[in-house]
């Protein structure tokens, strides 16, 4: 049995809790990868920062996976039919008061993306070895506000880029690797 490290952050608005669906796509490469999305700058949410392909539960949504499934057609045009779903990791409570289930799936690598540009300024794929070996988590904390936050991060070089994963995104991949190590 398994218990998830990470279920919430500290919280930093006083907002009613929305839920969410992220799918954490793992692309069947010869090496899987992990699918992600780098958000534009001008969202009102988590600008800028890298995600998994998701977003906010709609009243049509039958469940979380139908959530995430039809957010990552949108934001990244991801076909429903290249996707298995495995499962759903434990409910990860963000600060900005996201409740957020994380679907975890296996896509077929032959996906044609089409990214929205409203949502999202680039797609791209990390090794999924690099992402659930735990060398390659780091812990930060700072205090703000007379309140110690805590966060991890993955940072990955792409091809000379720098991508910062942290935050909800890197908790929930260590809540994976915790799931796998169990």
């Amino acid at each position: 049995m398994w218990t998830p490290e990470l279920r919430s952050e500290v919280r930093f608005t006083d907002r009613a809790p929305v839920h969410a669906s992220v799918l954490v796509p793992i692309v069947k490469r010869a090496q899987p990868t992990v699918l992600l999305t780098q958000r534009t700058a001008h969202l009102a949410n988590h600008s800028g920062q890298i995600a998994f392909p998701g977003g906010k539960a709609d009243a049509s949504d039958a469940d979380p996976t139908a959530t995430a499934l039809r957010e990552a057609q949108e934001e990244v045009g991801l076909d429903p039919a290249l996707v298995q779903v495995l499962g759903v990791l434990p409910t990860y409570l963000t600060g900005s008061a996201f409740i957020i289930s994380p679907v975890i799936a296996l896509v077929e690598p032959e996906l044609a993306l089409s990214p929205s540009p409203g949502e999202v300024a680039g797609v791209f794929e990390v090794p999924l070895e690099f992402l659930m070996n735990p060398a390659n988590h780091r812990r930060h904390s700072f205090e703000w506000q007379g309140v110690r936050r805590e966060w991890l991060s993955m940072p990955y070089l792409d091809e000379g880029v720098e991508r910062f994963i942290w935050g909800a995104t890197a908790g929930m991949l260590r809540n994976f690797y915790r799931f796998l190590a169990a």
